[in-house]
């Protein structure tokens, strides 16, 4: 490795974590949304009806300002916006978190785990920059899988309400880990969010992660990564146990 890395900051989403999916998983997780709002109609027409075209609509929005809504706001302002303001807000957590789950389940991709403790063990700080809506479900799964002890900053666009490829969010991370940019590195798989953020941020290595079965994607002066990997655990190739 010819660039002198110390700390390394993670995306989740096609990255460090990716969706397996189960049918019945999905449409329960479909049914807790109508049955928080009182609704009468089949969970799944109503997701596909009502949830998803406004979901596209805040979307599009939050990739417009580079910003991540508060989960009440998300409910109140955007998906649930014809129904009693304050059943809403009281059940917006419960309900971003069954959002994500509409999904599929969110797993550590193969060799995940092993290849976090590893890096740690070689002497990496480490930390997760990731765009994701509601609060609860990351700390959740880190506390189940046992994983907070190797993450030094866990940055949330749903908590600090910026999204990449707004620098901010990893100079947040950068400034809670004590790094210097130039010796930082992030792994992510969107091109034009997570290696352009990285680099508006002046972080010193970006790795795009393309995984087999997922789509290519256009790459650019500006959004090319200074290497692909292709599985998680290519990362301990790369990074050397430090001196």
């Amino acid at each position: 490795m010819e660039k002198q890395i110390d700390t390394i900051f993670i995306d989740l989403g096609d990255t460090f974590r990716v969706i397996r999916k189960d049918e019945a998983y999905q449409l329960e997780a479909k049914a807790a949304i109508t049955r928080l709002l009182g609704v009468d109609a089949g969970p799944a027409e109503f997701y596909r009806d009502v949830i998803e075209p406004r979901y596209d609509k805040y979307r599009e929005w939050a990739l417009t300002f580079y910003c991540e809504a508060p989960v009440k706001e998300l409910w109140t302002r955007w998906l649930a916006y014809d129904f009693p303001k304050e059943k809403v807000e009281a059940a917006a957590a419960e309900m971003t978190y069954a959002y994500r789950r509409t999904k599929g389940e969110r797993v550590v991709t193969d060799g995940g785990a092993e290849t976090v403790k590893e890096l740690y063990a070689r002497g990496y700080t480490l930390g997760i920059v990731s765009d994701l809506v509601g609060t609860e479900e990351v700390d959740e799964w880190l506390d189940r899988d046992q994983l907070r002890p190797y993450f030094k900053t866990v940055q949330q666009s749903s908590v600090c309400l910026i999204r990449k490829p707004h620098p901010a969010i990893y100079y947040y991370a950068l400034e809670e880990c004590g790094s210097d940019p130039k010796r930082t590195c992030y792994v992510g798989d969107n091109l034009a969010r997570d290696i352009v953020g990285a680099k508006a941020a002046g972080l010193g290595m970006t790795i795009g992660v393309q995984y087999p079965g997922k789509k290519p994607q256009e790459v650019t002066e500006e959004n090319k990564p200074d290497l692909f990997i292709d599985h998680f655990a290519k990362l301990l190739d790369i990074f050397p146990p430090l001196k």
